[in-house]
């Protein structure tokens, strides 16, 4: 299916989240497709971030607060009143939920029940879409990809949380939205890179760091096979879906959205590629640290996703690495990074053509 992103054009958008990595690109794509965007969020989770360096305050009403505090929340919705509701914000980083299993759990599941309760009172809500992670599944360790129907149990308090938001979603879905008013889905996205990630205990954001310093890379667990994927893979689908469940309720549902098999790398290989396009001499060193229980091997299976809307991914990894590294050359070279972002959302968009 090539979907067109036009069906944004004139559209009321409500997104949580958006001042992340992840929330700025989905802003500057929604923007691209003429919204009219409100955006909920804390302030930029990092500094530098993409929310600034690229200005995305110009393309949306920026509402900055807490998920947690409902009463805002809900003043900036009914002001809104969005038809469209992509819900993003997040405490995202595993180790950070290890050392603040409470604030992650607030956020991730009550920010949920809280964002949820909005689009219960607010009728002019025709799509949901709740975007969760890979990382929600009970990790077997096996090497067969994740479905949707497998259990869901993450392990530690991130994951873990992004399971329960998962089932509050299911829950206020049987329990408010039955009568067909809004229609609500989840989205599960494999790990995701693109230029303007400064999170920090990430693998490409750490590789690019010491590259600009021009210091050896350090990779904690060089070993670990995650799904990675450029940022505009998962944005395009959660428009996507978020479109064709507007329309129409049968496409309602948890998605998996992820890579090929073969793009399933090693964090050895993806830093391997990253030294590739980089250039410059730079080198990365295993320096695994042992660290908090991460999951070792974690694969989707998109195959739900290919055959609901016969999807495919735009670009492989290898793509998806020269791409990041175009942005952070720009940045760094002092570049127009909005205008790097227009180009690679356009020749994106042209591989759906």
């Amino acid at each position: 299916m090539n979907f067109d992103l036009s069906f944004y054009k004139g559209k009321k958008v409500f997104v949580t989240g958006h001042t992340g990595f992840k929330g700025s690109w989905l802003c500057k794509l929604l923007s691209h497709s003429g919204a009219e965007i409100t955006g909920y969020s804390l302030t930029p989770p990092t500094d530098p971030s993409l929310f600034q360096l690229a200005g995305i305050e110009q393309d949306v009403h920026s509402v900055i607060g807490d998920i947690r505090d409902f009463q805002k929340l809900k003043e900036a919705f009914n002001s809104a009143q969005p038809e469209i509701v992509f819900h993003l914000a997040a405490q995202p980083i595993v180790r950070e939920s290890y050392e603040n299993p409470r604030y992650t759990y607030e956020t991730n599941v009550m920010g949920t029940v809280n964002i949820l309760e909005c689009i219960r009172s607010c009728p002019s809500v025709k799509s949901f879409l709740n975007v969760t992670t890979d990382k929600v599944y009970l990790n077997k360790e096996w090497v067969w990809s994740y479905r949707e129907n497998e259990e869901l149990d993450g392990f530690d308090p991130y994951s873990n949380s992004k399971s329960c938001s998962e089932l509050v979603t299911h829950s206020y879905q049987n329990s408010f939205f039955q009568d067909g008013r809004a229609a609500v889905s989840t989205a599960r996205a494999g790990n995701v890179i693109g230029g303007g990630d400064f999170a920090k205990d990430r693998i490409l954001p750490d590789c690019i760091r010491a590259a600009a310093q021009k210091t050896d890379i350090i990779i904690r667990n060089p070993f670990s096979i995650r799904p990675y994927q450029h940022v505009l893979e998962p944005l395009y689908v959660y428009l996507m879906i978020a479109a064709m469940q507007y329309s129409d309720k049968k496409y309602t549902g948890s998605y998996n959205v992820g890579p090929n098999e073969q793009d399933c790398f090693q964090t050895g290989q993806l830093a391997d590629l990253f030294v590739k396009y980089w250039g410059d001499g730079v080198k990365w060193i295993n320096c695994y640290d042992g660290g908090p229980h991460e999951a070792n091997i974690l694969k989707l299976d998109c195959s739900k996703l290919k055959s609901v809307f016969g999807w495919n991914p735009h670009w492989n990894v290898d793509m998806a690495v020269q791409k990041t590294v175009e942005w952070s050359k720009c940045w760094l070279s002092g570049g127009d990074v909005r205008l790097c972002m227009d180009r690679q959302i356009e020749e994106f968009l042209q591989q759906s053509l």
